[in-house]
């Protein structure tokens, strides 16, 4: 009897064989993963070899220059310590502040960009709708977020106010595109089930599209949240609220400790924000 389990247990992981129904040529090449590449391939790296150099000569590119200011790089770095924590109360004051524009600017520029997409995904709007939409989020997306903040600042005034308006244009232009793909990546067959019935597009929006890109729609917002916080501590730069005037005036000081104190404290509550967006996209998936 004990023989006839040994048995059978040596044998069992002998039933699991390996699937070998894959094309020869399909084989061969899982067997070859870093095969040479084809003529074609050699081709494309050439050209992807050019265009970077390209690229790199027009940028001015040059490591010499990078390897010679490493002890500037290094100078500035030890000039920033000890930080000093003794305006830690206006630190805090303005990380909440800037907390709360990304906030709020994040929801608002996250349902604006929701309603955007549903013209902006192909498989939802007519084509002239798509077009128009798809054309709106490219001039909102080529924007920088300073500018907008700019413009809002000349019309609402200096504080948080421009810097939450600036925020909802720049997340409609860098997130509305995201959320469109991800409609346009659903699986055809529940539209197609819904369109077959009679469903008007309303429900097939409720009851096919939503429910399938929703996973996606949350994380991306989550991460449009994240960068929407590092965003929003530059807009003080121009008025806008946040901390980002108080970081600016550090560095026209030379009150590199206080800048530091900053920059640390900027560095915690990214992080920080980083953790929870990350548990909750677990939970999610």
């Amino acid at each position: 009897m004990e023989q006839t389990l040994s048995s059978s247990k040596t044998e069992a992981p002998a039933d699991k064989t390996i699937n070998t129904s894959l094309p020869e040529a399909d084989r061969l090449r899982l067997s070859r993963p870093f095969g040479l590449p084809t003529p074609r391939g050699a081709a494309l790296w050439v050209i992807v070899a050019v265009v970077l150099v390209w690229a790199g000569m027009g940028a001015g590119f040059n490591p010499d220059k990078l390897l010679s200011g490493i002890p500037n790089m290094g100078n500035f770095l030890g000039r920033l310590f000890p930080p000093t924590f003794d305006k830690f109360g206006i630190i805090v004051k303005l990380l909440v502040e800037t907390l709360q524009m990304a906030l709020v600017g994040t929801v608002l520029g996250a349902l604006a960009s929701l309603l955007l997409s549903f013209g902006a995904a192909s498989n939802i709007a007519p084509r002239w709708v798509y077009t128009s939409c798809r054309a709106v989020l490219n001039v909102l997306r080529s924007v920088p977020e300073l500018i907008f903040a700019l413009m809002f600042v000349s019309a609402v005034g200096l504080g948080p106010f421009a810097g939450i308006l600036a925020i909802v244009l720049g997340s409609v232009g860098s997130i509305g595109k995201v959320y469109a793909e991800a409609m346009e990546s659903v699986q055809p067959g529940p539209v197609e089930a819904l369109t077959a019935v009679g469903a008007n597009k309303r429900q097939i929006i409720s009851y096919a599209v939503l429910p399938q890109a929703a996973p996606l729609l949350v994380s991306y917002t989550l991460l449009l949240f994240e960068g929407n916080v590092r965003g929003a501590t530059i807009l003080g730069l121009v008025g806008a609220g946040g901390i980002g005037l108080e970081l600016t005036t550090a560095m026209r000081m030379y009150d590199y400790g206080h800048l530091c104190a900053i920059i640390i404290s900027i560095v915690v509550l990214v992080t920080i924000i980083d953790r929870v967006s990350a548990f909750i996209r677990a939970k999610l998936s």
